[in-house]
């Protein structure tokens, strides 16, 4: 299993109620991401690569709900392109998500992880 695998397994178990979910897809989509002993997790992934990881680690889909959207509004049959719209309809980009982003970096720093910096700052 890869870095960014390990990392978002790892956030499976912790993010049950989905609290900290659009922060989550933020920090991943748009920073470096480096565990305690300076392997990088991440630097930014594409959403397309991202989806394939939450379609391969099995998250759950109601998690959706917790960025406006209903499950049953988004392709049901192709995990990979639901998990891929459910981040375009999130707007990870935006600066609601780019608020969240920053507050589940803190989480990740108190877990020991070194984030960097959202795109725009």
């Amino acid at each position: 299993m890869d870095a960014l695998s390990t990392f978002l397994d790892a956030q499976k178990k912790k993010i049950h109620s989905g609290a900290h979910f659009l922060g989550l897809l933020n920090v991943v989509v748009g920073r470096r991401i480096a565990a305690k002993d300076g392997t990088i997790v991440a630097q930014g992934v594409s959403w397309r690569e991202l989806a394939g990881a939450l379609k391969r680690l099995r998250w759950d889909p109601e998690l959706v709900r917790d960025l406006g959207l209903e499950p049953n509004e988004l392709p049901p049959r192709d995990r990979q392109r639901f998990w891929y719209t459910a981040i375009a309809r999130a707007h990870v980009d935006g600066p609601e998500a780019a608020k969240a982003g920053d507050r589940f970096a803190e989480v990740l720093r108190k877990q020991g992880y070194d984030v960097g910096p959202g795109p725009a700052a």
